[in-house]
């Protein structure tokens, strides 16, 4: 048995439960958020046999997508003659999924 930690931007949270659920992988979703960004994210939790591993990589994947987001840049040097910089936003890409899998000694369903 296996446990996968997908962690998935919020965008596409919805997406992939749905699609999970379709293809019959049960999962418990956790909110959590990015240290980077603090974006909203959902962790799904999904414990499957070893041969499913890759299947639940596939369908997660399938589900998230990768996407450019400006933020708010911080200057860190240099004044302008009114002693502030004006910051630029920055582009940066968002989404995709992070996947850990680890292995279950023991699971159990009460």
């Amino acid at each position: 048995m296996k446990l996968i930690f997908a962690v998935v931007n919020g965008d596409d949270s919805a997406a992939v439960s749905k699609s999970l659920s379709k293809h019959g992988f049960r999962a418990t979703k956790l909110a959590s958020s990015g240290s980077f960004l603090s974006a909203g994210n959902t962790t799904f939790l999904i414990c499957v046999d070893d041969a499913e591993v890759d299947e639940v990589i596939a369908v997660v994947q399938r589900k998230c997508h990768h996407r450019k987001q400006f933020v708010p840049s911080t200057p860190t040097y240099g004044t302008s003659s009114a002693g502030e910089v004006s910051a630029l936003p920055l582009e940066v890409s968002v989404g995709g999924a992070t996947i850990f899998v680890t292995n279950i000694e023991r699971f159990e369903k009460l």
